[in-house]
């Protein structure tokens, strides 16, 4: 009897390894093609150089100012390629550390919109206006046109303060001789479907509005 189980189970056991050995072959996964890279764009680059309202914070992908600006921008028939390079929360301090990012992509036109974040903190103007001095004088000793973007603070940061921080963007606008756009949220801050909950960033419908804010200042800089 043992002697017969014995060869039972050496049957059953070499029959599995039988059948384990000879099943079929699994199937061969190939690895994904590599991904093309994405052809660079050669059109002359305007640069969207800003903290979260560039950015775009709180709006959905293809719903930032600068998208909607690029949309502008091909409708009028202008080659041109809108970048976005805003960063949400930066300060000047932080503009600062990105500039030489900014010079080294070389762009045509850059739209400056920084200084929001510094008076949201209370930072003192001083050393706000020198800060966005550096920048400016940077940009434009590269030769890189630039349009400003003006920003204001809400009502309880205290008329003072709010009156010399209001004064930075003209300033320096004077200086470099550069285009203002005084307040980049006009027809945006108040309107109803236009500001987000915080009262501080924009909606898809405020974006192309600022978008169209802009157009004015910046055509003038393009050529078709």
């Amino acid at each position: 009897m043992r002697s017969y189980l014995f060869r039972r189970l050496a049957l059953l056991t070499g029959l599995t390894f039988f059948c384990g050995c000879h099943s079929a072959p699994a199937p061969v996964v190939q690895s994904p093609a590599p991904a093309v890279s994405a052809v660079k764009d050669t059109r002359p680059a305007i640069v969207c150089f800003g903290d979260s309202l560039t950015a775009g914070y709180g709006a959905d992908p293809g719903e930032t100012y600068p998208d909607y600006l690029q949309q502008d921008l091909d409708a009028a028939g202008y080659s041109y390629h809108v970048a976005n390079d805003g960063v949400s929360g930066d300060t000047t301090k932080d503009g600062l550390l990105r500039l030489p990012r900014i010079l080294a992509a070389k762009p045509e036109v850059v739209i400056l919109e920084l200084g929001g974040n510094d008076g949201l903190r209370g930072l003192p103007v001083l050393q706000t206006q020198k800060n966005m001095d550096e920048i400016l004088a940077a940009l434009t000793a590269a030769k890189i046109h630039v349009v400003l973007g003006g920003i204001s603070l809400p009502a309880n940061y205290g008329a003072e303060y709010i009156h010399s921080f209001d004064r930075i963007y003209p300033a320096l606008a004077k200086k470099y001789r550069v285009p203002l756009l005084p307040m980049l949220l006009t027809g945006v801050y108040g309107v109803p479907g236009s500001m987000q909950e915080d009262n501080i960033h924009a909606t898809a419908q405020g974006n192309q509005q600022v978008a169209k804010n802009f157009l004015p200042y910046l055509t003038p800089l393009l050529h078709k």
